[in-house]
């Protein structure tokens, strides 16, 4: 099993690569408009999340679509698919926030880190094989 993974991430290096730069900087755009709305412009993090993550899903799609799986074409069906995992993502780090913050009240960046991560952990997977292919 443990070959298995070895195999599948040393041929994937390259796409992992890109796909780990990519979400890096969405990471820092998205933890930044946050930190931005929440703290300076006093916007409850549950609404920023709301609007930062419109923006910051059409990113990371055409600069992973370009780079990280170099796919040309199919753009519509592409995006239709992207979109909908997006839309489990967004109920996801919605969810997330408001159980987790607005409910919880733990801290807020602690859970949105949280969140990101375990949207990470599925979507390499999701997009290779599913969206992208």
């Amino acid at each position: 099993m443990w070959q298995k993974i070895k195999s599948f991430v040393l041929a994937s290096k390259r796409q992992l690569f890109f796909y780990v730069v990519i979400g890096g900087s969405a990471f820092v755009l998205d933890m930044g408009s946050l930190i931005l709305f929440k703290e300076v412009l006093h916007v409850k993090p549950v609404i920023t999340v709301i609007f930062s993550q419109i923006i910051i899903i059409n990113y990371v799609f055409f600069l992973n679509k370009r780079f990280s799986f170099q796919s040309f074409g199919r753009t519509r069906k592409q995006i239709i698919k992207f979109y909908l995992l997006a839309c489990w993502n967004y109920v996801f780090g919605i969810g997330w926030m408001w159980l987790l913050n607005e409910n919880m009240h733990l801290n807020y960046l602690a859970v949105r880190v949280a969140g990101i991560i375990l949207a990470v952990s599925w979507n390499f997977l999701l997009y290779k094989f599913w969206v992208y292919k």
